[in-house]
């Protein structure tokens, strides 16, 4: 049962002939027509027992909406019939068929309108010579139906492919049974199809500490991660919705939250949060993260859900290794000659406008430094930095290129004046059209002949009314 209206209390009870709300014979002749059955009302499941064989037995069944679960009457109240069909009991296997994915049962996806729908009903067979020949389903309108595949031993599937309709908005449930050679028939496995919304899309990271925090190299320490999405959602509504941190080093999973009811994991609008209370990370070790599908939901309906990630790539992080950073041994060669020649960087004295930082500027002349040195063995040292490379001579150059203020104001000159031109031929008529319009005006309000021949008409019209 489901209904738009998420604060609606639903409820579900047989279908009667009289004394109803809606005062009609609602059941039409199959009311009570499974014997010993029992109806749950709040989640709409009946448990029965089919006593006879190759018979159908009719259900009709009235689903209602509450205002609250105290309201008395009903807002609505909507008829559901179906058949019951009884299978002899089945001989051999008598393990029945399940449906494996590749959506979990009560999944909500989200579905544009007039996108390509595609999703597989795989199940798995568990005896030897078991095969899937049939599927009970029920189905949106439109929605196509393969042939039944098996793509590998106790593997089956149905693909499903539909196109949704803009007169389809909103939810639409998807349900089917796997039914085996020996008639034993799989649980029941449905989804819902949220026409006219989509489901939101966990953000792959781009840029370091971006979408995705924390990515790249974080210390033992670290307890917090967070993620974020396409559009703003919710705590998922069903459980079996985990996040997985593994260890690269062989893909066990260190750490799993299930997001249906885990504390540790918290939505807040865009960004989803996972907090550990301790953490147990090796140093050293990368790590990766993976999602189940729906993880996390929207906040429509029934709450579209994520896809699952499953790349190993997606989220990757290591942990520092300090031991490894701090302790590097090296051994350095010293010079035996060095010559250093330095050039002038400036002819100028100091000039105290160059900066506001204190840089001096000084005449040099090229100087030509020669020393020599000798040892008898290279000596060894330790250190927590790695030294750089070295060479028996070097030669270092720099120049600096100095621009006064009076530099940039000749500098600017000219394309300011031209700027200027510019601007003046493109405003001129049009300052000249408003001077001669407001100078127009000016005319006809305070020229002496216009004042005169409105006052004589005045007094004319004045003579004649």
């Amino acid at each position: 049962m489901s209904d738009f209206d998420g604060s609606d209390t639903l409820q579900c009870r047989w279908a009667t002939a009289t004394g109803n709300i809606n005062q009609y014979n609602e059941c039409g002749g199959i009311c009570n027509a499974v014997p010993s059955s029992v109806l749950i009302g709040t989640n709409c499941t009946i448990v029965f027992t089919l006593t006879v064989a190759y018979r159908y037995a009719g259900v009709a069944l009235q689903i209602e909406d509450y205002f609250t679960s105290t309201s008395p009457t009903p807002m609505s109240s909507v008829p559901l019939e179906f058949l019951f069909y009884g299978y002899p009991a089945p001989t051999g296997c008598s393990t029945p068929p399940e449906i494996i994915g590749n959506r979990p049962n009560r999944a909500c996806i989200g579905t544009p309108v007039g996108s390509n729908v595609t999703e597989y009903v795989i199940v798995q067979t568990f005896c030897p010579g078991q095969t899937i020949t049939n599927f009970i389903t029920s189905t949106p309108i439109g929605m196509k139906k393969s042939a039944i595949l098996n793509p590998s031993p106790g593997i089956y599937h149905l693909i499903l492919s539909w196109i949704p309709t803009s007169n389809q908005y909103g939810p639409e449930p998807f349900c089917a049974g796997a039914i085996d050679n020996g008639n034993l028939q799989s649980n029941q496995w449905c989804v819902t199809f949220l026409v006219g919304f989509e489901s939101p899309d966990i953000i792959r990271p781009t840029i370091v500490q971006g979408s995705v925090s924390p990515i790249g190299t974080v210390f033992q320490n670290q307890t917090v991660f967070s993620f974020q999405t396409t559009k703003s959602v919710n705590r998922p509504t069903r459980n079996g919705t985990t996040i997985y941190f593994r260890d690269a080093a062989n893909d066990t999973a260190v750490a799993q939250f299930d997001c249906g009811w885990a504390p540790e994991v918290t939505f807040t609008g865009f960004t989803t949060v996972i907090r550990f209370v301790t953490v147990n990370w090796e140093p050293g070790h990368f790590y990766y993260i993976t999602m189940d599908g729906g993880v996390v939901s929207g906040t429509e309906f029934c709450g579209p859900e994520s896809a699952p990630i499953t790349d190993k790539t997606y989220w990757v992080y290591n942990i520092w290794n300090p031991a490894v950073s701090s302790t590097t041994t090296t051994t350095t060669t010293p010079f035996t000659t060095v010559t250093v020649t330095t050039k002038p960087t400036s002819t100028t004295s100091i000039n105290t406008l160059l900066t506001t930082t204190g840089i001096v500027i000084t005449t040099t002349a090229p100087i030509t430094t020669t020393a020599t040195t000798s040892s008898s063995s290279p000596p060894t040292t330790a250190a927590p930095t790695t030294a750089g490379p070295t060479a028996s001579s070097a030669t270092t150059e720099s120049t600096v290129a100095v621009m006064y203020p009076k530099d940039f104001e000749e500098a600017c000159m000219q394309p300011v004046a031209i700027m200027t031109s510019l601007i003046f031929i493109v405003l001129m008529p049009g300052q000249a059209l408003a001077m001669y319009a407001i100078f127009t005006k000016l005319e006809n309000i305070f020229n002496p002949s216009r004042i005169q021949t409105k006052t004589r008409h005045r007094q004319r019209m004045k003579r004649i009314l």
